[in-house]
């Protein structure tokens, strides 16, 4: 609810020249106004439960939840938001990874098979620290489809899980696999009754995410750990490198949007269910 409106007009003059009190803002109504619009998106960083206390003390949730997060490829969604993902697993709601692809084709030297037994392992290990369930999706890394088949096939997993929260990549991306899973999660959404919260994350914001503004931001200070080992987990991609040079940075990046140490930040597709912070965080 908002409260009693500051007047935004320009300063009037009387015909003395002096300026017209009422109509003049004061120092103190602009900073009202300011947190009253800056609120919302700042909401989901500074009032979820957590902050005070580590997760895994936060009482349990009055409603389970069920969060899922679709990405392209074994790091993706961990490079997102793993924190949030972790967070949500510690306070008791169910969280499953579904990976588009097993990275097939993203260890030089080795073949397919080869490479998606070694990105599976290691989607495994990441999942096991964030308190996820990995499912994969059964489309090839660097062949993806967004055709009415693949539609048909990738809605019968996602709603298997039957989600609450859905997280994927923003399609603004210059990779087609991230593009690909962010549609194909999209026209899910939209063409199923069944409805759930959705969510786009950033992945190498720049040079692979493009024109992100974020709206919603999820303070991951004390899972930042978690995140960090997530990352470490997928050692053919160089899980230490990418967390140094990229998300690291990112993380901090956001948490100084967000006035907080650590943050990741979303895009929340604001249809019929609008909110201004996640769902049972």
């Amino acid at each position: 609810m908002r409260g009693k409106e500051e007047s935004t007009k320009g300063t009037a003059m009387n015909p003395t020249g002096s300026k017209n009190k009422s109509d003049t803002m004061t120092r103190r109504g602009f900073m009202q106004h300011t947190l009253a619009v800056a609120a919302p998106v700042l909401m989901a960083a500074s009032a979820l439960p957590g902050t005070a206390a580590e997760p895994e003390t936060a009482p349990a949730p009055a409603r389970k939840l069920k969060v899922v997060c679709v990405g392209g490829h074994p790091d993706d969604p961990e490079s997102g938001c793993a924190g949030t993902l972790a967070r949500y697993a510690a306070l008791g709601h169910a969280v499953t990874i579904i990976y588009l692809t097993r990275g097939e084709r993203g260890i030089s030297g080795k073949s397919n098979d080869e490479a998606a037994a070694i990105r599976s392992a290691e989607c495994e290990a990441a999942c096991k620290i964030i308190g996820a369930k990995p499912v994969f999706a059964g489309q090839i890394d660097g062949a993806t489809e967004f055709i009415r088949a693949r539609l048909d096939e990738f809605t019968k997993v996602l709603f298997a899980e039957a989600p609450d929260v859905v997280f994927t990549h923003w399609p603004i991306d210059t990779h087609m696999d991230h593009q690909v899973a962010s549609f194909l999660t999209l026209r899910a959404q939209m063409s199923n009754p069944q409805r759930f919260h959705l969510y786009f994350f950033e992945v190498n914001t720049g040079s692979q995410t493009q024109g992100f503004a974020p709206n919603v931001y999820v303070d991951v200070t004390t899972v930042f750990e978690k995140k960090r080992e997530a990352l470490y987990a997928h050692v053919s991609q160089d899980g230490e490198g990418v967390w140094r040079n990229h998300h690291e940075v990112v993380a901090k990046f956001r948490g100084r949007e967000a006035g907080v140490s650590a943050a990741e930040a979303f895009v929340h597709l604001n249809r019929d269910l609008p909110i201004s912070r996640l769902p049972g965080l």
